[in-house]
């Protein structure tokens, strides 16, 4: 059965916001129980998990910002973004809303690397992670992809690039990222390129794709947290993902010890839009065996 959704309209009247180090950031909590922070990746926002709010709601307490720089948050033009400064943001929010107990973590693209840093911060008793489950993203730089629109903005052309992008550009780059039979809807593309455009986002696209030389830089510490094996995790991914697709699943398989992977074949970049239902179905799972070892690779 179909997950229902969340219009855009309505999701941005139930947000809240909270002033990080100066700058208003719009927050979407629901439910009760053990915290799960959703963390969204780039250039989309928040709204990407709005097919499994809430279900996720009537289990746990879902927690999930639009970061610095994204959908409704402020975006400041004279500021450096960081994926280590994102981590503090998704801090400050727990902290803003008093949680104290272990966080479960769900992300996505850009958001994998705050959580990566997030679970490297565990190990440095700076957090306090309960598990993480990964969705499409560079875990590993050395399997990301990126698409020509990535590439073009982090050109010495790309603040250039970046104001110029529109909805037809973010068309043509999800036309290369998405299944072939999972598509966004016309009005699921214009609610995308609102949350882009939102706050002059565009202006900011070369500041914030930075993301993909940091990685880099941290990819050993993060790589070596998600080896330590005592925070579960998971990784479901899309294999149809020309980014980070079946062929960061394998990498995935080979690096981190008793991996738990699961493959959606016909699935692209954004598991969470173009099958929900699988993405619920697998998360829940995860969360129901978290006690009972050994994870074993499942294909869907």
């Amino acid at each position: 059965m179909p997950l229902a959704e969340i219009p855009l309209c309505v999701w941005r009247k139930r947000g809240h916001s909270f002033v990080f180090r100066g700058q208003t950031i719009r927050y979407w909590t629901a439910g009760q129980g053990e915290p799960l922070l959703l963390i969204h990746g780039f250039p989309t926002a928040s709204w990407d998990w709005h097919y499994l709010w809430q279900p996720l709601a009537q289990r746990y307490r879902v927690i999930a910002c639009d970061m610095l720089g994204f959908g409704d948050s402020d975006k400041p033009l004279d500021h450096e973004y960081s994926l280590l400064e994102q981590a503090d943001l998704q801090l400050a929010l727990l902290q803003h809303l008093k949680i104290t107990a272990p966080v479960h973590l769900l992300a996505h693209d850009y958001g994998d690397s705050v959580a990566q840093e997030l679970l490297a911060r565990h190990y440095e008793t700076r957090a306090n992670i309960a598990s993480c489950v990964f969705l499409n993203g560079g875990l590993f730089p050395e399997t990301h992809r990126p698409v020509l629109m990535q590439k073009l903005l982090l050109s010495p052309l790309g603040w250039m690039i970046g104001r110029a992008f529109s909805r037809d550009a973010l068309v043509k780059s999800f036309t290369q990222i998405f299944g072939p039979h999972t598509w966004p809807s016309e009005s699921a593309l214009d609610d995308f390129w609102s949350l882009v455009q939102s706050n002059q986002g565009p202006r900011i696209l070369h500041k914030l794709i930075v993301y993909i030389p940091e990685r880099r830089v941290q990819r050993d510490r993060w790589v070596r947290a998600m080896q330590r094996g005592e925070v579960p995790l998971r990784l479901i991914d899309g294999g149809f993902d020309p980014v980070s697709g079946a062929h960061m699943l394998e990498l995935y398989r080979q690096l981190i010890p008793d991996p738990d992977t699961v493959l959606l074949p016909e699935i692209g970049h954004y598991p969470q839009t173009e099958a929900p239902v699988q993405v619920l179905q697998h998360y829940l799972a995860f969360r129901e065996n978290l006690v009972l070892p050994p994870r074993q690779f499942a294909c869907s």
